[in-house]
């Protein structure tokens, strides 16, 4: 998992340089730092992903054999009706 860096200290010091209290500049960082246990990685979207990416992988080739199956129908159909109207 990656680990992101945030300088609490910095961070509260710009804080109070702009005229936020202490008090509300350690909280505003303590909400920032506890908001970062739930991010999401790029490596763990991918592994969260990766079932629904073989299910679409399925879902496509099963598509692919449809449309064969749909083109031969259409060409019995047209070939049934072609030899019986000429």
């Amino acid at each position: 998992m990656t680990t992101i860096t945030f300088d609490t200290q910095e961070a509260v010091i710009k804080l109070k340089a702009v005229g936020v209290s202490q008090e509300h500049a350690d909280a505003f960082v303590r909400a920032i730092v506890d908001s970062q246990d739930s991010l999401v990685t790029k490596d763990s979207l991918e592994i969260a992903l990766s079932p629904i990416k073989t299910d679409l992988a399925i879902l496509k080739a099963d598509s692919v054999t449809l449309k064969w199956m749909m083109g031969v129908t259409i060409a019995g159909v047209l070939s049934i009706i072609v030899k019986t109207f000429f």
